[in-house]
Formats: structure tokens, sequence, C-alpha cells
């Protein structure tokens, strides 16, 4: 493809992940379905800020979170821009990517936050460490497929059914805001929290160029 080149190539536990760069864009290639790439960026900030805002005011300072999913990075580099979060967690499964962000280009998004002393990299699988870990967050920021409605793997469609949802609020303290991202609203997933008991269920949408909105579905675990 003319001004397109693969930087990178491997195949892991989950199937076959790419890196590879169009123009001044990188972008990640999971299984032959395309994932991000770093051209926008403003819906995966929009993620991490519209988790923050939707908890209790008093708990906005120093609150922790997890991000799922390292993609290119803008989630994770835009929490740690902003001082006011406290321990931030991001996990990622796919050891390449963790690898891009350490060593490799992606760094000149991430490095900072990597860098950061608040910063901790889990490399496992998120839905995994939501269902064993006995750790508890603030907020869970979650961006691992294009959606609850558009998974890039079977193992991942779990997360956003009841038992999925449950182990999200397991994972959240009392008053903890759960945010997914999304390639598309989903009205069903909306029902989906309701369903498991999150309240304030309500989307966030960012308008694309092209096609249907990218969206944030937010819901909190009740205090």
């Amino acid at each position: 493809m003319p001004g397109t080149v693969t930087l990178d190539r491997r195949e892991g536990p989950y199937g076959e992940v790419v890196l590879r760069r169009r123009d001044e864009h990188f972008e990640i290639i999971a299984n032959g379905t395309f994932l991000m790439d770093t051209s926008d960026g403003r819906s995966e900030r929009l993620l991490v800020d519209a988790a923050r805002a939707a908890l209790p005011e008093r708990r906005r300072s120093g609150a922790s979170v997890l991000v799922g999913g390292l993609g290119v990075g803008f989630s994770l580099a835009h929490a740690a821009a902003d001082p006011r979060w406290g321990r931030i967690t991001a996990v990622e499964r796919e050891e390449a990517v963790i690898d891009w962000h350490r060593h490799g280009p992606l760094a000149a998004i991430s490095g900072a936050a990597l860098a950061d002393s608040r910063t901790v990299i889990l490399h496992t699988d998120l839905v995994a460490h939501l269902r064993t870990s006995s750790a508890t967050y603030d907020a869970l920021c979650l961006d691992i497929d294009n959606g609850p409605d558009w998974t890039v793997t079977e193992d991942n469609e779990s997360l956003y059914g009841a038992e999925g949802l449950a182990a999200c609020a397991a994972r959240l303290n009392p008053g903890g805001v759960l945010a997914v991202w999304s390639a598309r609203p989903s009205a069903d997933f909306e029902g989906s929290l309701r369903n498991a008991g999150f309240s304030g269920v309500r989307t966030e949408e960012i308008p694309v160029a092209r096609g249907v909105p990218d969206a944030v579905h937010l819901g909190i675990r009740p205090e």
C-alpha cells in the first residue's frame, strides 16, 4: 500500500499483531483487523476525562485508574499528564505492544507516562486480571476492542456480558466509574450496564470524519 511501511510483525499467543506507519501516523493491526492509529486520539482522551468527571467530586483528586489496553498510548499518556490522578495501572496482554512503547516508535507518545512514578504496566490479559485480581480502582478505562459489538478476539466477548461486567464492578471501589471505548454507540451495551447494576449509565460521542461517531460508555458502581 503506497505510503504504508510495516515496522514490526509478530505472532503472539492471541494471533498476529502488526505495527505499521502510514505516512506520519502509526497503526496497530491485530489478526488482520485494524485496531487504532495515531491520527486523532480525541476519543481515547475522552475515555479518561469522562471517567474522572463522573467520579464524586471529593474523589477526583488522587483517584486510581486502570487503563485496559495500552494501544497507541493516548489514554495512558493523557492520564499521566494530569497530576490529579493517583495510581495509574495499564494492562496490556501483547508483549509486542509493550515493547513498541518501551523501546520503539510509540515511546514518543508514552515515554513520559512510562517514566512517571505513578505508572505501572502489567503484562497480562485484561479479562483475566479483572476476574482474578484483588486490586480495586476508582476508574476502569477499557479500550481493548473496537467496542462491545465488534470484538477482536472471541475471549474478549465475555467482558461485555453479565459475568464480565460483574468482574468490572468487583474491581471498582464504591462510587467508581467504568468507562468503555467503542467504535460506535451501542444501545444494547447501555442496557447491559443497567442490568449489571451500574447507575448513571450514559454515552458520550466523538464525531468522526466518516461514518458513525466513536463513543465512550459510562456506568457508576453505586456507593
